[in-house]
């Protein structure tokens, strides 16, 4: 576990800037210091809590956040299902554990690291998972604290860290071309329902699925072919 823990911090340092950000800015749309911590330390996912976020801020319905939020970590079913060996042999708790505390950062990391050595397995994943989970919620709610007592920063134009944020996090999943028609698909779906004057949560969640289905479509097809 030391290895993973001491192997992440690099990508933690950039999870606590922004997700500094995130509590700050959700504080100043009505979230309290302390649903800002539990709601990182419960949902661990930065992405899907910025657009829950920003979806209450919009129509303060708690429905649609969830809705909207739930959309983006659909990619978690994917992400479960390619640690499949490297859990194997875990208890049932220890394998929810690990899985609660499986982010972008440590997931993508554990798994680089396992290409490089077999031997790289569940407590390096849990090492590097425990180290983030605790710097996005500390920093998130430090960030809430600081958010609840400062002026108003959308004047000063920082709450588009929202969308900068998301900008970062999408060039980092970036993995090449092979993605590239799958989000192309994504976005014509999530612009066709924003057109039609349905809810944004609904955009999300199709742009989502269509994207996830336009992949499997690919991969299935690559395999055919193969």
């Amino acid at each position: 576990m030391k290895h993973g823990a001491i192997a992440i911090l690099p990508l933690a340092l950039g999870a606590a800037i922004y997700g500094f950000a995130f509590g700050l800015l959700a504080a100043q749309v009505g979230f309290p210091w302390w649903g800002v911590g539990l709601m990182s330390a419960t949902v661990h996912s930065g992405s899907s809590q910025i657009v829950a976020v920003e979806q209450f801020a919009s129509t303060q319905t708690v429905v649609g956040a969830a809705l909207a939020g739930a959309a983006l970590n659909l990619r978690y079913i994917g992400i479960v299902a390619s640690l499949s060996d490297v859990l194997a042999g875990l208890s049932l708790k220890t394998k929810l554990l690990a899985i609660h505390i499986t982010g972008d950062e440590n997931w993508a990391l554990t798994m680089a690291e396992r290409a490089k050595s077999p031997d790289v397995g569940a407590a390096f994943l849990m090492g590097s998972g425990l180290v983030m989970i605790t710097v996005w919620t500390a920093s998130t709610t430090a960030g809430a604290v600081v958010g609840a007592v400062i002026p108003d920063l959308e004047r000063f134009g920082i709450g588009f860290a929202f969308t900068a944020a998301f900008i970062a996090m999408a060039r980092g999943l970036w993995r090449g071309r092979p993605q590239l028609f799958p989000c192309v698909v994504a976005a014509a779906a999530t612009i066709a329902v924003v057109s039609l004057g349905l809810p944004k949560a609904y955009a999300i969640v199709a742009g989502t699925i269509s994207g996830l289905a336009m992949s499997l479509i690919l991969r299935r097809a690559s395999g055919a072919v193969a």
